[in-house]
């Protein structure tokens, strides 16, 4: 379960770096989504490892019980057949398969519990990313609507006094949205964390 400490501590890495980098916005935006979008990539690696754990451990704990089914079959047709001791024999054999398939339910059940741990990760990382998305978008938007308002209040001297200001708490509202929206996520992961 130490995947999503490390999860945890990239994110909360590259939301700090991205917070330092507020000079211009749009880079630090764009570079955060993108950080964002190669993490969701190492935790669908991981992700796609773990299922695959999960299925091999699954089938190996149905071989198991299949062994288990067949040896007591051919220790009833020896019965049958009135030979004990090569029924005996296929009965120990059971036995050997049986003492093994609580360790492979054992394991089975660690594989399927990490596998559902980490898509669970996974699909939060995903929704985070698309939310993350459309923020940019709106931020972009209002970044862009700033520079043009900007731009024709650059004649008149009054105004332009004013608009700077807009322009500026704007910004700043912006930044502040990020930031909060980067401790709301610290703050869910460590809710997984705890689970």
């Amino acid at each position: 379960m130490g995947i999503f400490s490390r999860m945890k501590n990239i994110t909360r890495a590259n939301a700090n770096s991205y917070k330092d980098q507020a000079n211009d916005p749009e880079k630090a935006i764009d570079e955060y989504l993108r950080s964002l979008s190669s993490d969701l990539g190492k935790v669908k690696a991981e992700t796609a490892s773990l299922l695959a754990e999960e299925r091999r451990a699954k089938t190996a704990l149905d071989e198991c019980s299949s062994e288990i089914r067949k040896m007591q079959r051919y220790a009833d047709k020896s019965v049958e057949a009135g030979n004990e001791d090569q029924a005996q024999n296929f009965l120990d054999q059971q036995a050997k398969h049986v003492e093994r398939l609580s360790d492979l339910q054992t394991a089975y059940n660690l594989a399927s519990s990490k596998a559902v741990g980490m898509k669970q990760v996974q699909d939060k990382l995903i929704a985070d990313l698309a939310e993350l998305e459309h923020r940019r978008i709106e931020l972009k938007g209002k970044l862009a609507e700033a520079r043009l308002q900007q731009g024709m209040n650059s004649d008149g001297q009054s105004s332009g006094q004013a608009s700077f200001r807009e322009i500026e708490e704007r910004m700043t509202q912006a930044i502040h949205e990020a930031e909060a929206l980067a401790e709301l996520r610290a703050d869910r992961e460590n809710d997984l964390d705890n689970k």
